[in-house]
């Protein structure tokens, strides 16, 4: 039995396609990726790593959309100088949408004494047209360890 060509084809590239989107080496450079461009304040590089329908609300509890953040981070408002992570999970919940949960270390600040935040956060990424894009960002500060405490 011969089948069809167009049909096996079609077939085959969605396979390769949701192969490609449960890839746990993509969901880290896309947060990788996402990071580097929250640190450089590039308003290219945030555009192109930033989803349009961003949600992110800080530990403060204050929301920002894209265009919000994008501005804080490009005016300086928002500096962040470094992510250091104790802890960053990735799991795939749906088809183009991962979630990740963790806890890091964020350095901000134009100029010395930098504020250090230790965070918990649930992020989301989202798969949109072939590339993952940051969805949305919910954290909350945690006390720092005791003196002499191991960390997490």
């Amino acid at each position: 039995m011969k089948l069809p060509l167009l049909p096996l084809l079609a077939l085959l590239l969605a396979f390769t396609s949701l192969r490609a989107a449960s890839d746990p080496a993509a969901w880290k450079a896309a947060d990788d990726a996402r990071v580097q461009a929250m640190i450089s304040a590039d308003a290219k590089q945030i555009a192109t790593v930033f989803s349009d329908d961003l949600l992110y609300v800080h530990s403060n509890g204050k929301p920002d959309t894209k265009a919000t953040f994008t501005e804080a981070l490009v005016s300086g408002k928002s500096k962040y100088n470094k992510v250091t992570y104790d802890q960053r999970e990735f799991r795939e919940v749906a088809p183009g949408l991962v979630l990740m949960n963790g806890r890091c270390r964020v350095l901000l600040g134009k100029a010395a004494p930098f504020t250090e935040l230790n965070l918990s956060f649930l992020a989301a990424y989202r798969l949109e047209k072939g590339t993952w894009r940051f969805l949305a960002w919910q954290s909350c500060k945690l006390p720092e360890p005791a003196a002499g405490a191991a960390k997490p």
